[in-house]
């Protein structure tokens, strides 16, 4: 069942950050699932300069190592699901970084997101996220998993989910799969 590649981006860099407890519990909600093999890429590893490639990304002729990584990442990927905190109303400035590095390795495929913040549970930032990618060809799925309060979910540095984002995470997995599989002939 499991015949489709997911690759989960823990968009957050800043040192202390709630994303990464967040995503690790994503993942593991992924893998159990059981429709995709799971991948994780996180930013802070990622270690993505502000875009430095000198020609467009739709020529895909990179000179960086970091961007072929990067490259190499997202193509193998069937599925996206964006772990994201909300900044200033907004999307992260690494996330749109990641983002605007590659082209073509983000066309036909399906997008998910995982937003997380206080009272607007990172919402915001779903929303600018979706506009970013959207002339990338990147589907972004309306089932979304968002998290309200974040800070109140964690429990001995570890994210520990209400029903409610279990049930959403679930939701949001199934209609992903779908619409990979869906989009898959596309990428043919």
């Amino acid at each position: 069942m499991n015949d489709l590649n997911l690759l989960v981006v823990v968009a957050s860099t800043r040192p202390g950050r709630l994303g990464l407890p967040v995503s690790q519990w994503f993942v593991d909600a992924a893998k159990a699932h059981g429709g995709f093999r799971v991948s994780v890429a996180d930013l802070a590893e990622e270690n993505l300069p502000l875009l430095d490639e000198p020609h467009h990304p739709r020529l895909s002729r990179y000179e960086h190592e970091h961007t072929r990584r990067w490259s190499d990442k997202v193509a193998a990927a069937d599925a996206i699901v964006f772990v994201i905190p909300e900044y200033n109303y907004s999307l992260g400035a690494a996330t749109k970084n990641a983002i605007d590095y590659l082209h073509h390795e983000w066309r036909y495929k399906a997008a998910g997101i995982v937003s997380y913040g206080g009272v607007s549970a990172g919402t915001r930032s779903a929303t600018a996220l979706h506009a970013a990618v959207f002339a990338l060809n990147l589907f972004t799925i309306a089932q979304q998993v968002n998290i309200p309060f974040v800070a109140n979910q964690m429990v001995d540095g570890r994210f520990d989910p209400s029903p409610i984002t279990e049930a959403a995470a679930t939701a949001m997995l199934d209609e992903l799969r779908k619409v990979a599989g869906a989009l898959k002939p596309l990428r043919a």
